[in-house]
């Protein structure tokens, strides 16, 4: 079968690997999309110190089942849209007994710490098969990078009593505008480019701020009448950004971090007493919340089409990956079609 690799840095190629079958209590998917992420970017840069060289790149999983194991609920069937949870759990962790297993500290990511979904098959758990029927095939390659802004508006306990500031909006910035949006919070998106600021007012904000050119503090001042927002959840992973969540955030209000700093970050500490902040982690996204963007996506209204930069065959996605490295702000997801 074909599959995509990340052999070197700024090297990736199509290879061939046998076609795998699934074990007791697998499921075999034929894949149909698989998105590329920042992770992937990152690995192709040489950037990304916690994957695997060389990789098979690829978590964000749209798929068809093509065969069952023995053991298998009959509730998978072959036939069936599905997505994959492509997060492992040790089960024994402080987060898993916690129940918290998207941040299980032994965690490793399909793409990242072992060989994900880019190529023509994958045999996965079943635990880690989410149905998706009802929805376009290239939808469903987006349903997990949603999902990752879906979580973090959880960690932040977003509410309709919330004004919630949004930084950066990719595509997990875009999951997390369209849940806070969802629970009747006044979002406002933050990001340099017009484009997906625009984009960003049809997924639910009200308002809009381009930290290249407005003033950050004065609209922010602004738009929550002196007080700032309930809620910031910063999606970038840059210093600067990270210095605006914890300068502009309310008096006890709540900080979500989702973005990856490249480096230690200078932060005025001070905030943190003075303000008394609630400042959360929020690590890739619980099975509820893949259901959650599901439900979402089924209702026909998410601008999915805006959300693809462009659809590509693995023989064309190395080129694809060199483009979006040069130009990294214009692309929200670039999708691999497989069958």
């Amino acid at each position: 079968m074909k599959a995509l690799q990340i052999s070197d840095t700024h090297l990736l190629e199509v290879i061939e690997l046998p076609t795998p079958q699934p074990a007791a209590g697998e499921v075999l998917l034929r894949i149909n999309y698989v998105g590329f992420c920042g992770s992937d970017l990152n690995t192709f840069r040489g950037r990304n110190a916690m994957a695997l060289k060389p990789v098979i790149p690829g978590h964000e999983i749209s798929a068809i089942i093509e065969k069952v194991g023995a053991d298998v609920p009959a509730n998978l069937q072959a036939g069936q849209l599905v997505t994959v949870d492509p997060y492992t759990a040790c089960g024994n962790c402080p987060s898993c007994r916690r129940r918290r297993f998207n941040a299980c500290q032994h965690n490793e990511t399909l793409g990242v710490q072992r060989h994900g979904a880019m190529r023509e098959f994958i045999s996965v758990p079943w635990q880690k098969v989410i149905p998706a029927e009802g929805l376009a095939p290239q939808d469903i390659a987006l349903i997990e990078p949603m999902s990752v802004g879906f979580h973090a508006v959880d960690r932040g306990q977003v509410t309709d009593s919330d004004t919630v500031l949004v930084i950066g909006c990719g595509m997990i910035g875009v999951g997390a505008i369209v849940r806070a949006s969802l629970r009747g919070a006044t979002v406002i998106a933050m990001d340099l480019d017009d484009e997906k600021l625009a984009l960003a007012r049809q997924l639910g904000a009200s308002a809009t701020v381009n930290s290249g050119s407005d003033d950050v503090h004065a609209r922010l001042q602004e738009l929550t009448a002196g007080a700032g927002p309930d809620v910031v959840i910063e999606a970038v992973g840059a210093a600067p950004t990270y210095n605006i969540t914890i300068n502009e955030v309310a008096f006890t209000g709540r900080v979500v971090c989702i973005g990856y700093a490249p480096g230690d970050v200078t932060l005025p500490t001070r905030f943190f007493v003075q303000k008394e902040l609630d400042i959360r982690g929020s690590r890739n996204a619980l099975p509820d919340d893949f259901r959650a963007v599901i439900r979402y996506l089924r209702r026909g209204t998410c601008p999915t089409a805006s959300l693809i930069s462009g659809i590509v065959a693995p023989e064309a996605a190395a080129q694809a990956m060199a483009e979006w490295d040069a130009a990294p702000g214009k692309v929200f997801r670039i999708l691999v079609k497989f069958s």
